[in-house]
C-alpha cells in the first residue's frame, strides 16, 4: 500500500472527496454503555455509506480502465473498512429479526406484509378470546339467575361476599401494582 492509500484510509475511506467521517471516530471513543438508540443510528449511517461505497465502486468497475486502478483499490479499501467499522457497531445493538421476516426478504416479498399477517393473526386471536369471555359471562349470568330462583339466600349471601372482596381489592391495588 503506498501513502496515497493510507491517507485515503485515514479520512474515512471517502473515496477522495476530502470528506472525513465520524464514523470511524465515534466507534473508538464508544463506550459500553452508550444509548442504543445511538448505537443504532451509529449502524445504519454505517449501512448508508456503505451502500454509497458499494454505488461508487460499481462506477468504478464498470468504467474500468488501467488509470482507474488505484482508486479502485481505495475504494474496495474503503468498502473494507467501513463494513469492518459496520461490525464493530453492530455488536453493540440487540436487535432480534423473527427469521420469518429474513426469509420473506429472500424470496423477494415485502417485510411489511409479516408485520400486517401477524397483527391479523393476533386480531383474529383477540375477537376469538373475547367472544369466548363474553360466552362465559353469559353463562355465569345464567346460572346466576337460575341460582337466584332455586336458592335465593344463599346467591345473596354470595353477592355480599363478592362486594366485600371487591372492595378490598380496591383498596389494596394500589399497592399490588
Amino acid at each position: 500500500m503506498d501513502s496515497s492509500q493510507s491517507s485515503t484510509l485515514g479520512t474515512g475511506g471517502s473515496g477522495g472527496n476530502g470528506i472525513v467521517s465520524s464514523q470511524t471516530n465515534d466507534t473508538r471513543t464508544a463506550t459500553p454503555n452508550d444509548d442504543p438508540k445511538q448505537n443504532l443510528t451509529q449502524v445504519i449511517n454505517s449501512i448508508q455509506k456503505t451502500l454509497g461505497l458499494l454505488h461508487q465502486l460499481y462506477l468504478t468497475v464498470s468504467s474500468f480502465n488501467a488509470a482507474s486502478q488505484l482508486p479502485l483499490l481505495q475504494r474496495l479499501n474503503s468498502l473494507v473498512s467501513e463494513l469492518d467499522n459496520m461490525a464493530k457497531l453492530s455488536e453493540k445493538c440487540n436487535i432480534q429479526v423473527p427469521m420469518e421476516v429474513l426469509n420473506l426478504i429472500d424470496d423477494g416479498k415485502n417485510p411489511d406484509e409479516f408485520t400486517r399477517d401477524v397483527l391479523n393473526s393476533c386480531i383474529a386471536k383477540n375477537q376469538v378470546t373475547k367472544g369466548k369471555t363474553d360466552a362465559f359471562k353469559s353463562l355465569r349470568k345464567h346460572l346466576l339467575e337460575e341460582l337466584e330462583q332455586t336458592f335465593p339466600d344463599e346467591v345473596e349471601s354470595y353477592r355480599e361476599i363478592r362486594a366485600s372482596s371487591a372492595a378490598i381489592e380496591a383498596e389494596l391495588s394500589p399497592f399490588i401494582w
